[in-house]
């Protein structure tokens, strides 16, 4: 089973307005809510690849209400700890250009905290388990590296898809896979990444540090995947892009799915560049159909 989880859900509302004037009234054109959060986005893109899982994180209040219903209706089964604050709600503000303000996150005590390391405690070997996304203020950087150690202990395999000093300190934990983009991977290794080249030189450097396997998304440029015995890169087609929430969590939600389903790396690859390319092409998560649609003109090169 593949686990997800979501330290710092929300929900993303999505506002849409024309001639946007501060300090004046406006008026929407549009509005839409989402469940929010990198894990969430991963569960809901695989289960649109037909891959069943499970999210796992701390949601709570009304707004907690919305996304377990949400999720439901999805067909995606979930074990969410609870705690007494409302989850955070994140807007999304479309005019000539988006703008987001998202929340810092609810309270979690000690022992809710607790209970979700419990409940990774018990998976195995043979489940993969996502840790994807920000944490809230009353999580430190120590509990997130616990999950990392916890799942290197047991031998599971993790994907971890954050970036900061979160993504930094649990390298040494050998996840299966990071995804930084090419920005988040000038932060990690500390210069400007400007070309593919670059990112396969520092991502194989990156390497030592412990990943497993270091897939680079460079925009419309494609992507990069390197491990100790690969590299590769996807070129991806020219198209309008329309969303950028959820493309990076739709690149994993691929690669993942096409893995547990018996793919190689590089079919692995393939699969995750065109779900990420999908979704960005499409004003939603990308759906099974836009995946196959797309995957034939994600070209894969072995270096």
């Amino acid at each position: 089973m593949i686990y997800t989880c979501t330290l710092n859900p929300s929900i993303d509302y999505l506002v849409e307005v024309e001639n946007l004037s501060l300090g004046s009234l406006n008026r929407t054109n549009k509005t839409f809510f989402y469940p929010g959060g990198k894990g969430i986005n991963v569960s809901r893109v695989l289960r649109r690849l037909g891959v069943d899982n499970q999210a796992l994180g701390f949601i709570g209040g009304f707004t907690g209400g919305f996304i377990k219903d949400f999720l439901e209706r999805e067909g995606i089964s979930h074990q969410f700890i609870e705690h007494d604050e409302p989850t955070r709600i994140n807007i999304k503000l479309k005019e000539a250009q988006e703008t987001e303000i998202n929340g810092s996150g609810s309270f979690i005590n000690g022992s809710q905290k607790e209970e979700l390391y419990k409940l990774v405690e018990g998976l195995t070997s043979s489940d993969y388990f996502v840790l994807a996304g920000s944490y809230p203020p009353s999580i430190s950087l120590d509990y997130y590296k616990s999950l990392a150690s916890l799942c290197q202990e047991k031998g599971i395999p993790f994907i971890v898809d954050v970036s900061g000093p979160p993504l930094k300190e649990v390298l040494q934990y050998r996840p299966l896979v990071i995804k930084p983009n090419q920005h988040e991977l000038s932060e990690l290794v500390g210069k400007e990444i400007s070309s593919k080249e670059e990112a396969i030189t520092f991502g194989r450097q990156l390497l030592a540090n412990g990943p497993q396997n270091i897939i680079i998304s460079m925009g419309g440029e494609g992507a990069v995947l390197v491990n100790d015995e690969v590299t590769l890169v996807a070129s991806v087609p020219k198209g309008t892009v329309k969303n950028s929430v959820g493309a990076g969590d739709s690149t994993v939600a691929g690669f993942l799915a096409s893995l547990v389903q018996g793919g190689t790396i590089a079919e692995a690859f393939q699969h995750g560049v065109a779900s990420g390319t999908a979704t960005a092409f499409s004003t939603d998560l990308c759906t099974e159909e836009d995946v196959r649609n797309i995957l034939s003109q994600v070209k894969i090169k072995t270096l």
